[in-house]
């Protein structure tokens, strides 16, 4: 403007406006953030967090608001798909070969979040210090305790020899298997990425029912992507042992409670923006020496507020290589995502084979109530989900893929995993937050003594603890057999399923935990 001599005023004027339409511009971005923060579940772990209070011009240039959230792949072979259509009679691909890609380049720009469309309106998450501001600060631990002792070796043939063939859950092994953690606390790392369900909910009431399926698949799968190099196995919980978590930062709060001991059976319900999920879970686990096979039991249900409805089963879990090799697990078979409404959803978990090209695969359908496909999804269980809602999923090359959009990525490992692999959500759910331990009942998984010190890395106490409730453990047989009945949950006529029966956060709100057993206390048989 100086170049054409335009004088100092008008310039003045110029900037002054380019100014003002930049502010209003900044204020919009944040109202519009604002609107679409619950529907990103309030997830605190999903958004980068930023130093700088103001947003540059440079910064909004860099972040990608495209709603497609196309980008570049890496091109895959063919053999897996021919392994899958051939296995399940072709029903979960569309076309002869669907080759799975890679989601490492899958972003022109890897810190930016993503961008989807919602019923023709645009959703971004965006890189704002304001964020942190609206959300309710809670701070949780980043780290497990330092193990005060040095662990011991362990002979493992001692073991094996009386163990193979038997059921897991009538093993005792020593407390050097087990992370801190119970299998009641496990039931809530799946719920990990809830923000799924907020979105699958806020999709749903904008009435876009196959989005809010896609995402609702996204959520199956994502429950087994804290599985990858957990070398051990969670804790078996006591009867009547129970688990609570309120994460008021997430909008969820959920609790579960072990409701038989033979057959062991974990029940479980949370509440989230707009939805309940529930369900209960018997594992049933043989150790073959050199690997263990878990076949999980149960409906997992998740229920919209406006009455839409969604079940489905988990598949087959084996860890592998016990012995010699590197220690893995895999997750393999069909999971059916049953709809009450008009959409339901297929997937199939890739079973790994020695000359396995691209392990944890997971691809499958949405179908309509007359059958047909309405769209396609692909990815691994360990890193993401994309779905592409095109007739002709048939993919070859980078290309062919820009109609692909991702549903549901994984979190970055944790900076301190230990050797168990925790990821950053599992380190805090064993965590006894300020003031949360005078409000538990005696019976939450985070008051187990054998557990405490695992995670303190006392393993003699631990150990001892360890035995010590399993003696203890013998005798809920005999107290089932007279009669025992869960305190939270009840068994439903219809189905045998167990419901949350109420009570639980009314009773912790008064501190009234009467006729709560001391299950973890010294016990007398007499």
């Amino acid at each position: 403007m100086h170049q054409e001599g335009l004088n100092e005023n008008l310039i003045q004027d110029c900037e002054q406006i380019v100014l003002s339409e930049f502010s209003s511009y900044r204020k919009q971005l944040k109202r519009r953030y604002e609107d679409y923060l619950s529907l990103f579940g309030s997830c605190r772990h999903n958004f980068e967090e930023g130093k700088d209070e103001s947003i540059t011009q440079g910064e909004l240039t860099r972040n990608d608001f495209s709603s497609s959230r196309h980008g570049n792949f890496s091109e895959y072979s063919t053999t897996e798909s021919d392994e899958f259509e051939k296995n399940d009679g072709g029903e979960l691909t569309c076309e002869e070969e669907t080759p799975f890609f890679d989601s490492v380049d899958y972003f022109i720009e890897s810190n930016n979040r993503s961008s989807t469309m919602l019923s023709g309106q645009e959703v971004v998450d965006t890189q704002t210090q304001d964020s942190s501001d609206r959300l309710p600060q809670i701070r949780r631990r980043t780290r497990l305790p330092e193990p005060t002792e040095k662990e011991k070796g362990i002979s493992l043939w001692s073991i094996i020899k009386d163990s193979v063939g038997k059921d897991l859950t009538r093993v005792c092994l020593p407390v050097y298997f087990n992370e801190p953690l119970s299998s009641l606390q496990k039931c809530f790392e799946d719920l990990e990425y809830s923000y799924l369900l907020d979105q699958a909910y806020q999709y749903g009431k904008m009435g876009n029912s196959l989005m809010r399926i896609l995402k609702v698949a996204a959520f199956a799968v994502s429950g087994y992507a804290s599985s990858v190099a957990r070398p051990c196995k969670p804790f078996n919980p006591l009867l009547g042992e129970t688990y609570e978590a309120d994460y008021p930062d997430r909008g969820v709060r959920f609790f579960a409670e072990k409701v038989s001991h033979h057959p062991m059976l974990i029940a479980c319900h949370c509440e989230g923006k707009g939805w309940k999920f529930w369900g209960d879970s018997n594992l049933k686990s043989k150790f073959w020496g050199q690997s263990i096979q878990v076949e999980p039991v149960g409906i997992l249900t998740v229920e919209f507020d406006d009455g839409e409805i969604f079940q489905w089963n988990k598949v087959t879990t084996t860890i592998h290589n016990l012995i010699l090799g590197k220690l893995y697990c895999s997750h393999h078979g069909t999971m059916h995502i049953k709809g009450n409404r008009q959409y339901s959803c297929k997937l199939k978990f890739k079973e790994p084979s020695l000359l396995d090209r691209n392990p944890r695969l997971v691809q499958g359908f949405v179908e309509d109530n007359d059958g047909n496909k309405a769209s396609f999804l692909i990815g691994k269980w360990d890193e993401s989900m994309y779905y592409s809602n095109s007739d002709s999923f048939k993919v070859r090359s980078a290309d062919q893929l820009k109609g692909a959009s991702l549903l549901w990525e994984k979190n970055k490992p944790a900076p301190n995993p230990t050797r168990y692999n925790l990821s950053s959500f599992a380190i805090t759910l064993n965590e006894l937050t300020p003031g949360l331990q005078e409000k538990l009942p005696p019976t939450d998984s985070r008051l187990r003594p054998d557990q405490r010190h695992l995670e303190n890395g006392e393993y003699e106490k631990a150990n001892a603890e360890k035995l010590r409730l399993e003696r203890r453990q013998r005798m809920s047989t005999k107290l089932q057999d007279n009669g025992w009945k869960p305190r939270w949950f009840e068994q439903d006529t219809d189905d045998g399923t167990y419901r949350y029966k109420g009570g639980y956060w009314e009773t912790r709100e008064k501190g009234r935990w009467d006729g709560c057993l001391d299950i973890f206390g010294e016990f007398s048989e007499t």
